[in-house]
């Protein structure tokens, strides 16, 4: 039976943990070729043991331009194209209107916005007509969050690319979506649910599933958006968020 990625070439940055890690093993193991990227060698190896399926991985961060050209020319003398780009390398920090610094501001911005425009802008010379771009949203870029304004500007960000980059790639044939997951149960989330006594009930009460995802489940929503299975799908949005946002 014919995987739906055999021999695809995925590129995924901020591979290592979390979404990104569960993704990238779920496309390898639909038979892609699976490209990660992650700022720690040391987990990106540990991430590429567990993916497992020939998966490699390119060191870097997406803020750094000169790292997202290593991990394009590499991708371009292997496979000579990319298939599919699931920009999610991201970083989440909150501060409150009033107390927001600029390193703070800078910081985020410039991983979640401008590391998301060119991990795509440098892709598109090796993508072609049935490529697909997922970008990683998030249900803050739609509801208010107390001292998550910087964080949920990004994401707000993010989801006007989707539409302004489907019009701008039309002609290409290139696809542009977003997957905006809600509360998920990621490495960073059992940290956090950790530290903080009450805010797992709390969130349970305010999902109307009553539960936090699982990280499979919002890559099962990427691999939709990446699949011929959503080839009449542009410019959206596709919560993954158990109904937060919409009820």
């Amino acid at each position: 039976m014919t995987k739906r990625f055999e021999n695809k070439v995925v590129v995924i940055t901020g591979g290592t943990d979390g979404i990104g890690l569960t993704t990238a093993g779920s496309f390898a193991a639909e038979g892609a070729h699976v490209y990660i990227t992650g700022r720690r060698q040391e987990r990106l190896d540990e991430a590429l043991r567990e993916i497992g399926n020939g998966a490699l991985g390119v060191q870097g961060d997406v803020s750094n331009l000169a790292d997202l050209d290593r991990l394009y020319a590499q991708v371009k003398r292997d496979h000579g194209r990319v298939d599919v780009v699931f920009a999610n390398a991201g970083v989440s920090e909150s501060a409150p209107v009033g107390s927001i610094e600029e390193d703070h501001f800078d910081r985020v911005f410039d991983i979640n916005v401008k590391g998301t425009v060119f991990t795509v802008q440098k892709a598109l010379p090796l993508m072609s007509a049935g490529g697909a771009v997922v970008l990683s949203g998030s249900g803050a870029g739609s509801k208010g969050f107390a001292s998550l304004s910087i964080y949920s500007a990004t994401k707000a960000a993010i989801r006007s690319f989707a539409r302004t980059w489907t019009v701008d790639l039309k002609s290409e044939g290139i696809r542009v979506n977003v997957v905006s997951p809600g509360m998920v149960m990621t490495p960073a989330m059992h940290t956090y649910l950790k530290n903080n006594t009450g805010a797992e009930e709390w969130m349970k009460q305010t999902i109307p599933f009553g539960r936090l995802a699982q990280t499979e489940e919002i890559a099962k929503a990427v691999l939709f958006l990446s699949s011929d299975e959503s080839s009449f799908v542009g410019g959206e949005e596709l919560f993954v968020d158990g109904g937060f946002v919409a009820v």
